[in-house]
């Protein structure tokens, strides 16, 4: 929950792989998402020309209903092609859907990415810059594991988003997607709060900082697996590790992970090269690896899942949950549609309970609403909306 901008470039989220494997996994969560539909409905191409879209968004309008509504229920004067494409679309949308509440994100969203046929779009583009697109889509399916690993039955009970779940329940996609969605809106925010600034290597060149933290030092990332095999590559990112520690002016932190998801599993890693040319001799070690130190040759053991240890007392006070929702309001639960939801009105959420909407704030399909709840210690919440399922009292 730290803020930062992305020096000379884009944040991660606004990235266009990204964006639409994202609106795939919005649409599984909720088909009435109609930018997301717009977004991926032919893309990658499946036969659904701009006509067909121009005349379903028209019915849906005509008929006062939602894309994925009209798709369903309204005929449409198109090619017996589009239709078997819209066809096949919606049955492939529907299925994930059916998994979404109770199958977990990682698995739903690593199908969701091969199903929809992004994956094979990707792997085809050989260059550079595709094998940066691909991975950044295995980025999201890494962050997608992670957050399961920290959220879902067995994590610890004061996690930073344990009321997005259930007790015993898998993190669910919509839960992964919620918190996407409140990171993305704050990054969005410029307020001359403090940040932090994330940047490549090759863009920090001629520039210099008080702080550097330079992450990711492991055989594999840096240097990358393409260097190890090229003596050309490999020096010249020895050079980029002496541009990245010579740009600080006092403060250096240099990390390295024990383990690491790498396309979706636990892959144990071997500290950076670079580290053992510099000299044991130059660091301060601080952190969870022990007497593995700078040792490529031993064998890291796997964390729990909480991570490796850390000496020192970083206690910090444990978050009060709410009490449990009485199973007669559960019971009587009807979730109000999104546009009911305004400030001011009284709202009741199934697990929270009984709440005053402070604020929403936001475009149309993605608004946030700001709640305190009676029962959460009068606590504030932020919820997107779309995601959220709210009563009006």
């Amino acid at each position: 929950n730290l803020l930062y901008r992305v020096y000379g470039g884009m944040s991660f989220y606004q990235r266009k792989e990204v964006k639409d494997l994202v609106a795939y996994l919005r649409l599984a969560v909720n088909p009435q998402d109609e930018e997301a539909l717009r977004r991926v409905i032919n893309f990658p191409t499946r036969g659904i020309s701009d006509a067909t879209i121009g005349k379903l968004s028209a019915a849906a309008s005509a008929h006062e209903m939602t894309m994925w509504e009209a798709m369903i229920s309204v005929p449409l004067d198109v090619t017996e092609r589009a239709k078997k494409s819209m066809a096949q679309f919606r049955k492939m949308v529907e299925a994930w859907q059916s998994r979404a509440t109770s199958d977990s994100a990682a698995r739903l969203a690593s199908d969701i990415l091969r199903q929809s046929g992004l994956f094979d779009f990707m792997k085809n583009d050989t260059s550079p810059e595709g094998l940066g697109r691909m991975e950044n889509l295995n980025a999201v399916l890494d962050a997608i594991s992670e957050f399961v690993d920290s959220n879902g039955p067995g994590a610890d009970d004061d996690t930073e988003l344990d009321f997005l779940r259930r007790p015993g329940e898998e993190a669910s996609l919509a839960a992964y997607l919620q918190t996407i969605t409140l990171l993305t809106d704050a990054d969005e925010k410029n307020d001359g709060t403090d940040y932090i600034t994330l940047m490549s290597i090759h863009s920090a060149k001629g520039l210099e900082f008080k702080s550097i933290f330079v992450t990711g030092m492991e055989e594999g990332l840096f240097p990358s697996f393409m260097s190890l095999e090229d003596p050309n590559g490999l020096d010249e990112e020895r050079r980029l590790f002496y541009v990245a520690i010579t740009r600080a002016k006092e403060f250096l932190t240099i990390s390295y992970a024990q383990n690491r998801y790498r396309y979706g599993q636990i892959k144990a890693c071997e500290p950076s090269r670079f580290l053992e040319e510099v000299g044991t001799d130059h660091f301060e070690f601080v952190g969870g690896l022990g007497s593995a130190r700078l040792n490529a040759h031993s064998q890291p053991t796997m964390p729990s899942q909480r991570g490796a240890s850390v000496s020192g007392n970083f206690s910090t006070p444990r978050r009060l949950k709410p009490p449990p929702v009485p199973p007669k309001a559960a019971a009587n639960f009807q979730a109000s549609p999104a546009e009911y939801i305004v400030e001011g009105v009284t709202v009741f959420h199934q697990k929270f309970g009984e709440g005053k909407i402070l604020s929403v704030e936001g475009p149309a399909g993605n608004k946030i609403a700001t709640i305190r709840f009676k029962n959460d210690d009068m606590s504030e919440r932020r919820i997107v909306l779309k995601f959220a399922k709210l009563q009006v009292l």
